[in-house]
């Protein structure tokens, strides 16, 4: 009955997904956002139609969404793009991490917030959606400058990211425990990136050999799963994993262009489940749960993101008219925040739930308002370029 129901299930999302998507190019409205929306519907939140083990189904699917996502990012980071992005990427990166955590920490604090509970809000204010920020460039169709800078961005951020946050949770612990949060950041991050250069390294000799040629389809999908699997397995940063193995393909594999290509090609229907998924488990009750705390939450990382966006892409000497859209389209918030959040929670039980329900909160609103956003800032680039 229940292998029935499940199948039953991701018919249904599937083609949900369709729809989804015919929505979007009517209406102009991001298709991520529109299978975040129909999730809520379907979710605890709206109908409460999908069956309970559906979540836990799927959950090693969005994994794998994820990693694909990551794969693609890392492939970005080739010499080529880093030779002539590579100063814009690093110095806007690092601002709008470093800009976001003291912002949003000084700015709760200010508002009578524990300056300990802030700091831990601010640090996991950091993290940025890299699946939805991909889609919406994908989607827009837009090729420049911004969008291989914006792309470079997404992939490293969320490293300083989580660099960030070990380093603010050892400053709020008690009791000697600087040393936990480093290591566990330590084993994060560097397991992901050997994990990475492991899969990535023979992959990149591989591809196009096996067949001569282009790559098989079945290669690059036993890449990103195998890539999946171990760093699950290792409890590594599937994200950081992917994108290492990414990076290592697109600079050293003879031809990576067909690599990313398969994966681009298989890439959609997981993506589907994966927005799907997370929209039906967003609770939009958590909004009202902190009042003003929330919204000043919310206010405060855009601000964040505008003020710190702007200044990194004036260190980073990008063009003028670029310089204003970084901060905007990189409002997107998911599924590392809420990493950070539980590891916040757990290390600090009396602030979990407002912790999780602040982030959770804040992820709703973020996932449904931050990818407009970033297509908004595409668009206005392109069409600015194209009045020149």
């Amino acid at each position: 009955m229940e292998q029935g129901l499940l199948l039953i299930t991701l018919g249904l999302l599937f083609l949900s997904g369709l729809v989804a998507d015919r929505i979007g190019h009517m209406t102009s409205l991001p298709r991520v956002t529109m299978l975040l929306l129909l999730g809520l519907l379907a979710g605890q939140s709206g109908f409460d139609l999908l069956p309970d083990f559906a979540m836990t189904a799927f959950e090693p699917l969005t994994a794998v969404a994820l990693t694909m996502v990551a794969f693609l990012l890392g492939g970005e980071l080739t010499r080529e793009n880093l030779t002539q992005h590579g100063r814009a990427i690093v110095v806007i990166s690092l601002s709008v991490v470093v800009g976001t955590t003291v912002i949003v920490w000084g700015g709760l604090t200010l508002l009578g917030m524990d300056p300990r509970l802030a700091l831990l809000l601010g640090a996991a204010a950091t993290a940025t959606d890299p699946a939805a920020i991909a889609d919406v460039i994908h989607q827009s169709g837009v090729r420049n400058r911004f969008t291989e800078t914006l792309s470079g961005i997404v992939a490293v951020d969320d490293i300083w990211g989580v660099m960030i946050f070990a380093l603010c949770l050892a400053m709020v612990q008690q009791s000697g425990g600087w040393l936990d949060p480093v290591l566990v950041a330590a084993h994060d991050i560097g397991g992901a990136l050997l994990l990475g250069a492991v899969i990535g390294i023979p992959a990149a000799f591989l591809t196009g050999r096996l067949e001569p040629g282009e790559p098989q389809q079945t290669e690059a999908i036993g890449v990103v799963f195998l890539t999946t699997g171990l760093a699950l397995w290792l409890e590594v940063s599937f994200l950081l994993a992917g994108m290492t193995a990414g990076a290592l393909v697109a600079n050293f594999a003879r031809h990576h262009e067909f690599a990313f290509n398969e994966i681009e090609n298989i890439e959609w229907p997981f993506m589907i489940l994966f927005f799907l998924m997370a929209g039906a488990t967003l609770d939009l009750g958590s909004l009202s749960a902190l009042g003003w705390t929330v919204v000043a939450y919310i206010v405060l990382r855009v601000a964040s993101r505008v003020v710190a966006g702007e200044a990194g892409a004036r260190l980073g000497r990008v063009p003028q008219s670029d310089r204003h859209l970084y901060g905007p389209a990189l409002l997107p918030q998911a599924g590392v925040a809420v990493g950070m959040a539980l590891v916040a929670a757990e290390a600090y039980p009396a602030w979990g739930p407002t912790i999780m329900t602040l982030t959770i909160a804040a992820t709703v609103f973020f996932e449904v308002v931050g990818p407009p956003c970033t297509l908004v800032a595409l668009r206005r680039l392109a069409t600015a370029r194209r009045d020149d």
